[in-house]
């Protein structure tokens, strides 16, 4: 949960909770500090075949993952948390998408132990924009009890559930203007960490070892 937490802010108008990117895709530089100059952005490699639609449970992937039919909320909800928070206008063009159940991380444990902290919704989508092809990517969306958003962003070009590729934004006031971050969609604000790993003062994995293996072989 702590990890989520530092990689998502509060949305307050709706109560859903967010990554701490903002909604925009400029990047402002000072009078001494020119814009980084990022190379120009290419049609993605789409998989060969389409990809597996169903996981069977594991010791690292506890309840399995499965993709949702397409045009279903839980198709469409993912897609509409990465909309709302890298404010990125046009379609999605998605290329996988995996929903799979599972703990917190760490898991809550003990006769203290949440039952809500048991079953963690969340989602590996990897996708891109046809009219904005600077735009693509991989994704994790979270959802729990009290909120829902974005967990994790990696570049659309790696695979599986690697360090450094997944990083994560905790908030900072401080850190408030948006900033392209190479391989990266969009623009973010907040202190960068590796997910996978944790950081920033979370000693801690993004996913614990009950999920990891629903990445499994993503690319």
């Amino acid at each position: 949960m702590l990890a989520a937490l530092a990689a998502a802010s509060c949305d307050a108008s709706t109560g859903a909770t967010t990554a701490s990117s903002t909604p925009s895709r400029s990047v402002s530089s000072s009078p001494m500090t020119a814009a980084p100059i990022l190379p120009t952005p290419t049609q993605p490699a789409l998989p060969h075949k389409p990809p597996k639609t169903l996981g069977a449970p594991s010791p690292t992937c506890v309840q399995g993952w499965t993709t949702p039919p397409p045009g279903s909320p839980d198709a469409t909800d993912p897609l509409g948390i990465i909309r709302r928070t890298t404010g990125e206008s046009s379609p999605f063009e998605v290329v996988d998408m995996r929903m799979f159940v599972g703990p917190e991380s760490p898991p809550s444990v003990g006769e203290t132990a949440k039952g809500y902290l048991q079953n963690i919704r969340r989602w590996y989508v990897k996708l891109y924009a046809p009219d904005d092809l600077a735009f693509q990517g991989r994704f994790i969306v979270e959802q729990r009890v009290f909120g829902r958003g974005l967990a994790a962003v990696a570049p659309y070009d790696t695979r599986g559930f690697r360090s450094p590729d997944w990083r994560a934004f905790q908030f900072d006031s401080s850190d408030t203007e948006p900033r392209v971050v190479p391989g990266l969609p969009g623009a973010w604000t907040g202190v960068e960490y590796d997910f996978v790993k944790g950081g920033e003062g979370l000693d801690l994995p993004g996913l614990p070892a009950a999920v990891v293996g629903c990445l499994q072989a993503t690319s």
